[in-house]
């Protein structure tokens, strides 16, 4: 049986030959029920000007919209 990679706190353990010789390059795929989409919105200039100010200003939307739609 193989030894996992991390324990029960997520510490990592020193990774071994093996672990190079399957690693994947990248992030897995996720599943399209879970794929954010892009969409094309037309926004008033102030709106833009202050989103641009806010980090993450997408996940700051999605908030605001769920809570608007009830979602």
């Amino acid at each position: 049986m193989q030894k996992p990679y991390t324990n029960l706190e997520g510490d990592v353990r020193e990774l071994d030959q093996d672990f190079f010789a399957r690693a994947k390059r990248g992030r897995p795929v996720l599943p399209e029920s879970t794929k954010k989409r892009r969409v094309n919105l037309m926004l008033d200039p102030d709106v833009v000007t202050h989103l641009q100010e806010i980090n993450n200003s997408s996940a700051f939307v999605n908030g605001l919209l769920r809570e608007k739609l009830g979602l």
